[in-house]
C-alpha cells in the first residue's frame, strides 16, 4: 500500500497573532491574552515572542507571568474573531483536499494523498505552499508536519517552530523522531508518562522497541496504540 501525504498545520501562538494582526501597536513588546490585570488568578491563553522570552508560558497565572514581566501587555480574548480567523485558514487547506480535520481551533489534519494529482509537487514543497498562502493571505504564520501517519505529522508541525515546515519520512524517522520524548506523541499524557519510566521507556524510540505485548498489558488498548504510534504504523484516517 503506498504511503500517504498527511499534513498537520499549527497557527503559531494562535490568540496572540490574531491580536498583533489585528493591532500592529502590538509588536515587539511582551504581550499576552490573558484578560484584565486585577484578575491575577486567570490565566495565560496566549503569549507573543517576546513574552515568550521572558519565560511567561501558556496555562500560568497572570499573577505569575506578571512577576516575570512587570511590563507585559495583557488583552482580553475575542473568541469570535479567533473563530473567524481559522475559518479563513482552513479555507485555504480546503482549497487543496475536502478531508480536512480541526484538531482544535489553531490546528488541523490534511490528507493530500490524493490531492497530489491535482498538485503535483514534492510533500515539502506542498507544506511551504500552504506555510505561505497562509502568511501572504492571513497575516499570520504556521507550523506544518509532513509525514506518512497523522502521529508523526502531529510531531513535525512541533518540532520547528515558528513558521517553518518539517517532514519526517519513513527513511528519516528513526533518526529525528526516536530521540523524542514519548510524552511528544499524540495522547501520552503526564501519567502515562511517568507510568512508562518506571519501565525505562523515556523516548519514542524506547517505545517503539519495547514488546507490544508488555505495552498492551500494562496499558491496554492504549499501550498497543503507543507502540503502532512508535513505529509509524497509525493508519487512522483524517
Amino acid at each position: 500500500m503506498a504511503d500517504r501525504l498527511i499534513l498537520h498545520c499549527d497557527c503559531n501562538a494562535f490568540f496572540a497573532s490574531v491580536e498583533m494582526l489585528d493591532n500592529p501597536s502590538l509588536r515587539g513588546r511582551p504581550m499576552a491574552v490573558a484578560g484584565e490585570r486585577s484578575n491575577r488568578h486567570g490565566i495565560i491563553l496566549a503569549k507573543n515572542p517576546e513574552a515568550a522570552a521572558c519565560g511567561i508560558k501558556t496555562a500560568e497565572t497572570v499573577g505569575s507571568a506578571l512577576s516575570k514581566c512587570p511590563g507585559l501587555t495583557l488583552v482580553p480574548p475575542r473568541h469570535a474573531r479567533y473563530s473567524e480567523i481559522s475559518k479563513a485558514v482552513n479555507r485555504i487547506y480546503l482549497s487543496y483536499t475536502d478531508l480536512v480535520d480541526p484538531f482544535g481551533i489553531d490546528e488541523s489534519f490534511l490528507d493530500l494523498t490524493g490531492s497530489l494529482r491535482l498538485f503535483p509537487m514534492p510533500p515539502l514543497e506542498f507544506g511551504n505552499t500552504l506555510r505561505e498562502r497562509v502568511k501572504k493571505e492571513i497575516g499570520i504564520t504556521i507550523s506544518v508536519g509532513v509525514s506518512f501517519c497523522r502521529a508523526f505529522a502531529k510531531l513535525g508541525s512541533d518540532y520547528k517552530k515558528p513558521d517553518a515546515v518539517t517532514e519526517f519520512t519513513r527513511e528519516n524517522f528513526k533518526e529525528l523522531v526516536w530521540p523524542l520524548p514519548a510524552a511528544d506523541l499524540l495522547f501520552v499524557g503526564k501519567s502515562t508518562q511517568e507510568a512508562l519510566r518506571k519501565y525505562g521507556i523515556y523516548t519514542i524510540g524506547d517505545a517503539a522497541k519495547a514488546d507490544r505485548k508488555l505495552l498492551k498489558r500494562l496499558f491496554g488498548k492504549a499501550g498497543e496504540q503507543l507502540s503502532m504510534y512508535a513505529n509509524g504504523e497509525d493508519r487512522s484516517p483524517v
